[in-house]
Formats: C-alpha cells, structure tokens, sequence
C-alpha cells in the first residue's frame, strides 16, 4: 500500500488514519468516489423525514452569512450520505469535481479520514484540513463538521462546511467549526421541540440572560410531571454523564418545582425567567416554560398555507419582520428607498432589489410586504441560486401527484400558488435558466399557472418583488435574460448600499447586537474590539456583521464583546494596522512634530467636522477610499469616532 506519511495531527486525525489502514485497509492513492443512486438517495432522504427540511432552513441562513467565502454547506445522513449540499453557483462545477455532492458517500470506511465521516465515528465537531485527509484525491478539502442528534441524543445527521480551496492551518478554521456548530445546536433545538411538541418543555441556565438561547438546558416534561427527554445541555449542566441519568424521574426529584407549578408557570400569559433550585448540589438556574399549546404554536414547524414551510425554523427570530424605521437609520440612501417604497407599495409596481451580497434585500422585501394589504397573505421567498436547475421548475409551478419519477406521492403547489394573495419574493433572478424565465413571464402576463404533469391552468393573484446583485442590464445585453421579462420586473429599482457605504455604521452595529441578543443584560462592545469593527469593510454586509455579532455574542464573557471575540479576518486588519510603518504624525499635543504632518492632521480634523465624522462622507470629500483614511487617521492618532 503506498500510504503518505502520516500527518503531524491531533490525535483524532492519527486515530482516524490508523482505522483506515488496519481497520479498512484502505489506500490513499487508490480512493474512489462512490455515489449512491437516485433512487437509494430518497430513500435516505426520506428517512430523515422532516429533519431535512429543518436542517435546510438553518442552512439557509447560515450560507448567506458566509456567502463568498468559497465554502459550501452540506448535510448528510449518519452514513455519511450527502443529502442536501448549498454551492455558490459560480462554485457548483468544481465542488461536484471533487465529490461534494447529493448522493456521494463521505463516510470514513469509503473515502478515509474526512470531516464528514470522522464527524460520524467520533461524534463530535471535527476539522479535517489539508493533508489531514487521508486520501490523495482529498487533500485539497478544508473540512469542517458537526454532529445533529436527535432528543435522545443519537445521532441523525452531519452538518459540514468545506472549501475546496485549502488555504491557512487546522488552527485558522476555528471559526468555521465554531459557526457549524452553533447551526447544528440550533438545529437539535427545533428537532427537540418538535418532538415533544405534545409534551412541557422547560428551558433553563445558571445565568438568566442564556435562557432561551442556543446554550440552555431543554428538559421535555409529560402530563404527570416525568422526564421524558433532555437535550446534553441539560444533562451537563445538571452534573450527568448520560441524559438517561435524567429520562424517566420526576421533575420535583430534581427541581424543588412540582408538575402543577410547573404548569402553571407555563400556561401564565406573561412569560419571564424566575429562579429555580436543583435538589441534588443546591444550585439555582433560571428557567421558561412552555406548555404543549405554546410550542406548537410559536416553535412548531407547521404548513398551514405553504408545502415547505419547514424551511423557516420557526424559532428563528431573523425572520421575523422589521420595520422600515429599523431598515433605513439615518442613513439618506436607505431612507430614500423606504420613501419609494411607500408610495409604490400597493400600486401594482413592481419592485427590483439591487445591492451586493448580504446589504438586506429580503429582510427589506418583507418589510414592503408588512406594510402592503397582502401582509395577512404568505411572503413566499424563493433564492433562484440556490435551488439546482433540475429542480427549480418544480419547486415554483408545483407538480402533479406522479408527474416525474422521485416526485411526492400526492404532488406539490409550487412557489407561485403558495404565495397567492401575498407576496412572492424572487432573489438572485438573474440566476434562474433562460427557458424558465418564458415560463415566468407567461404567468406573470396571464395570471395563471400550470403545474407539471397537468394541463390545467391554476388562477394565481401575484406579487412578485425581485433582487439580484447583478447587472441585469448587462445580463440582457449579453443574451443571459430576457429583455421582456427584465422590464416586466423592473417598475422601480432601489439599490441597497454595502455597508461600507453607510453613513450610520455606528447606529447600524448597535442594530444588530440588539437584534441578535436576546438576553436581559446590556452588551458592551470595548474600545478596540468597536475601533475594529467599525474600521473593518465587511465585504460580506450587514448578513456578514449579524454572523460575526451572533458569534462574538455566544463566545464573549461579562457581557462584554472584546477584540479576541472577533474573528481573525477583523483582527488581522488591526494587526496590519499596528504593523504599517510610518510617523506617529502630529499629535493633539506634540508641538515638534513635522509641519507638514501637522497641516494633513487639521485638514483631516477639519473634513471630519464638516461631515459630522461620518467616514464615507469625508473620504469622498477628500477623494480618497476609507481604508486610506483610515490609515491616516491611524497615523496621526485620530480615532474613528468623537463625542459630539
């Protein structure tokens, strides 16, 4: 067996390569892909049942915020399947080359050490990176996985995210197994709450500000007060190797709270955190209840008006609607599209969303729809990239009950019927194939559409609002859309600024803790870890900053956001800024300094002021980027911000 060297790894990488050479008797030059057929791929797909649909909603999310960072998302099953993969379009051709794709087996026995299959026989998160992985054809793959259990605790599924670009060391994907895990906890969450949906499910911590929250104790409670479920949070915060320890006892053998209090507590009409005292150490958590009613109602996945309703987790309070008041701050560009917005909303125009990745384009779509007279009606949202070719036509007309092979037995309504009498939000439209934008078009003229398999045409009562990123005009130009469509879609186009555009960065980052803390205890944000949070580009947007705010916000202590919660795309920008060469400048109090330097000094001071310190601004009254403006005020000791 002509085997490489053996990596200087951890030990889980050196076990996994010893139980792929004695255990599997595999070799590195001679690994193959093996991909299961379509017909076996729905059949795992279908013994997940609903898991794959909540794990997709997550997914969802969690792509937007890592949108261009050259990783894709996937979901497997405990065989190492893969189920669902979420690639970038532009990314698509070389992830399906090096396997990364639905229906290719990822376990350890058939590729070597991997992050999926190592994920699944070490059950925990695992980054396999580089030459980490055992197979020759592999080492390319940076890997990062964690384990999705169900409530009780055995193992369902593998959240991965992996680059087939292998850049940096294990040490520098930190973050990335960080960001999976956090998504598989959230997936166990909504997995446990739909599962005991019939039963009491207590929500506790030691400090009340983590209730619930990603890092609580779940403990499911039955009709006579017994434990019939705990997620590991509990269990470990109760003292408990195994969360049979606690399945099966009685909640006031463990609570000094019976099951009538207990139940009582649930059903009160105002829901606040209050104390409660193990038995067993004497300590004191914080906890919520929810009775069975409750968790079907605000946590359960339902489908009341919309097949695939499952995609939103409904525990996710990112999709909850925000007003245009919190959309436009007191940046003029934004508070120029909320004006447009509100003259046009309801007057049959049709709206197009421009901006890069991540500036906002759905959360302000659902804010036009909450304030329109269809907001009682469904906001159906459907990413044209994001959904492969083969499936898209389905996914938006629906089908018939036996239409194709692989369909669902009593057929699906599609996007468009969903959303009628609402409000149908199309992203990413420059992405949908030329030949389903005629179809598009058709219903859009006749109002009416025809599933596949069925010759009937449906009457359809749309709105349809559209976003992409991309020059359509330019795609238009070039034959990638089709010029009646554009300007059936196009009634009135507003651009959404990247971030760095913003006249309100400060008030925008304090938008976003607040929206992403859900605890009763003010956050804090020290000096340097805001000097860098505000200095930095966030080439990702605002879908970007959530995702690092929401991380810095589980990983902080004390309440407070520090530079080493960051991560280290932020704080290497610090670090280069600490590192460039070059004079301190003229100082607020150095009286020998440079003349010259003392001139740039005040004229950057005087620009500063005339703006109202707002960076954008200024840099263009100086002509100059921000990163360069930034520099200089490095340079001469001006910090980014002044009490005014």
């Amino acid at each position: 067996m002509s085997a490489r060297a053996r990596p200087n790894t951890p030990d889980l990488v050196a076990g996994s390569w010893d139980r792929c050479i004695r255990d599997y008797g595999l070799d590195p030059a001679r690994i193959e892909l093996d991909v299961v057929s379509r017909s076996k791929l729905s059949e795992h797909r279908d013994e997940l049942g609903e898991v794959v649909s909540i794990a997709r909603a997550e997914m969802e999310n969690l792509a937007a915020q890592i949108a261009g960072s050259g990783y894709a998302l996937l979901l497997t099953d405990a065989h190492g399947v893969i189920l669902y993969n979420r690639v970038e379009q532009a990314l698509r051709t070389s992830f399906r080359a090096a396997g990364l794709w639905d229906g290719a087996d990822w376990s350890e026995f058939r590729q070597g050490t991997n992050g999926i299959g190592t994920c699944i026989v070490e059950h925990r998160p695992v980054t396999i990176h580089c030459a980490d992985h055992f197979a020759n054809r592999n080492t390319s793959l940076s890997c990062s996985a964690a384990p999705i259990r169900n409530a009780q605790g055995n193992l369902l599924a593998v959240l991965d995210a992996s680059s087939v670009q292998c850049e940096g060391t294990r040490a520098g994907q930190t973050h990335t197994v960080a960001l999976v895990s956090m998504s598989a906890r959230l997936i166990e969450k909504c997995i446990f709450l739909n599962a005991n949906s019939e039963n009491l499910v207590l929500r506790f911590h030691s400090r009340p500000e983590f209730v619930s929250l990603i890092h609580d104790g779940m403990i499911a409670v039955d009709e006579s007060g017994h434990i019939v479920a705990v997620d590991d949070s509990a269990a470990m915060q109760l003292g408990c190797d195994r969360r049979e320890e606690l399945t099966g006892r009685a909640i006031d053998e463990i609570f000094d709270m019976d099951a009538a209090a207990l139940a009582e507590r649930a059903g009160a009409k105002t829901q606040t955190v209050w104390p409660l005292h193990e038995h067993r150490r004497g300590r004191r958590y914080y906890a919520r209840a929810r009775s069975p009613a409750e968790v079907n109602r605000s946590q359960r996945v339902t489908a009341a008006h919309n097949d695939d309703a499952a995609l939103r987790i409904s525990a996710a309070r990112r999709h909850q609607t925000r007003g245009f008041a919190d959309l436009q701050g007191s940046d003029p560009r934004m508070a120029e599209n909320v004006r447009c917005a509100r003259r046009v909303v309801d007057r049959q125009v049709q709206i197009m969303l421009r901006g890069e990745t991540g500036t906002g384009k759905e959360v302000f779509a659902r804010a036009i729809h909450g304030v329109s007279r269809r907001s009682a009606s469904p906001f159906v949202a459907v990413n044209c990239a994001a959904i492969p070719e083969t499936l898209i036509e389905s996914e938006l007309f629906g089908y018939k009950p036996g239409a194709f092979t692989g369909a669902r037995r009593d057929g699906m309504r599609g996007k468009i019927l969903q959303s009628s009498g609402g409000t149908l939000f199309l992203d990413e439209i420059g992405d949908m194939p030329v030949e389903l934008q005629t179809r598009l078009l058709r219903v859009l003229e006749e109002r009416e559409v025809v599933p596949l398999g069925s010759e009937t045409p449906i009457p359809v009562d749309l709105n349809v609002i559209s976003a992409t990123h991309a020059d359509l005009a330019d795609l238009v130009e070039s034959g990638g859309f089709r010029k009646d469509l554009y300007y059936r879609l196009n009634g009135i186009t507003l651009t959404l600024p990247a971030v760095r555009e913003r006249a309100d960065l400060h008030s925008l980052l304090r938008s976003v803790v607040a929206f992403e803390h859900d605890g009763e205890v003010a956050i804090k944000v020290a000096e340097d870890a805001l000097s860098a949070l505000v200095r930095y580009d966030w080439p990702g947007n605002i879908r970007q900053m959530r995702n690092v705010m929401r991380t810095a916000l589980a990983l902080c202590e004390d309440s407070i956001i520090r530079l080493s919660d960051l991560p280290a795309e932020l704080t290497d920008q610090v670090d280069a800024h600490r590192g460039e060469s070059g004079t301190a400048g003229c100082s607020a109090d150095s009286a020998s300094a440079n003349p010259l330097d003392c001139a740039e000094r005040a004229a950057l001071l005087s620009a500063l002021d005339e703006n109202r310190w707002n960076i954008t601004n200024t840099a263009g009254q100086l002509s100059m980027s921000r990163n360069t403006l930034y520099r200089k005020m490095k340079k001469h000791e001006i910090p980014p911000s002044r009490e005014r």
